[in-house]
């Protein structure tokens, strides 16, 4: 996973929040806000927004997912595309856009890890995933996987990774060294349970972010939550490959 800046997305002049009026609306003139006309209840063209102004919720990390699930019902009741099978082509197209963003929104709200990845986005982090297309590319080409190991790893899973290109050279051959696999599982189990503890960082994390009261402070709670994803996300890779290794 790599880390790259892109200090246009942290810019939220051209957003616009669910809760405001932004403009007149397309049916009576009346100012609406972003979903639906306040005056005549007109579907209104989808608005460029975040997933969090698009629920009317602060942009925090410690989310009251109940909240969060109560207004993607009611709004999937509004804005599903059934309601404007009568409607003009136009309402239909944006009940349809405003329905999938909807649908994209939540799935990445409510989940903690997507949730966290997604704000880090909007604050000009972007991370990569690059374990899979690396498997991938090893896999086609026969060759090693690449893939940078975080600082904080790099002694607990050098030995692993011996160990492991050891198995499947015994593999190879049609050996397996029982003392081995049984040291492999037991690492593996290590790993496992570093990865559940990281996660309880990275809510901690959260709780900093959204009581962070000035950018020092939100900059240093931003680079903890990449570290701790990095280093997640390379553990729960190093797992997946133990697995692969141990079932083959």
């Amino acid at each position: 996973m790599c880390l790259m800046a892109h200090p246009e997305s942290n810019s939220s002049s051209s957003l616009i929040v669910p809760g405001e009026a932004t403009s007149a609306c397309w049916s009576c003139g009346t100012m609406r806000a972003a979903h639906f006309c306040s005056a005549c209840g007109k579907v209104q063209p989808p608005a460029p927004t975040d997933y969090f102004a698009f629920f009317d919720l602060p942009r925090k990390l410690d989310l009251d997912t109940a909240v969060l699930e109560r207004g993607f019902y009611d709004l999937s009741r509004k804005l599903h595309p059934d309601l404007y099978a009568r409607a003009g082509k136009r309402e239909q197209e944006w009940s349809m856009e405003q329905s999938s963003m909807l649908n994209d929104a939540y799935r990445t709200l409510k989940d903690p890890i997507r949730r966290t990845q997604y704000l880090l986005r909007l604050e000009g982090v972007e991370l990569e995933e690059q374990s899979m297309a690396a498997t991938e590319k090893a896999r086609a080409t026969g060759g090693l996987k690449k893939q940078v190991v975080p600082p904080g790893l790099l002694e607990e899973v050098f030995e692993l990774n011996l160990q492991l290109e050891e198995l499947r050279a015994q593999k190879k051959l049609g050996e397996d060294d029982p003392a081995l696999i049984e040291e492999i599982g037991r690492q593996k189990l290590e790993l496992e349970e570093k990865y559940d503890a990281l996660f309880d960082e990275l809510k901690r994390c959260w709780s900093a972010w959204d009581q962070a009261m000035d950018e020092a402070a939100r900059g240093k709670a931003r680079d903890q939550m990449v570290d701790l994803l990095n280093r997640r996300n390379y553990i729960r890779n190093l797992v997946r490959d133990v697995n692969e290794v141990l079932e083959n």
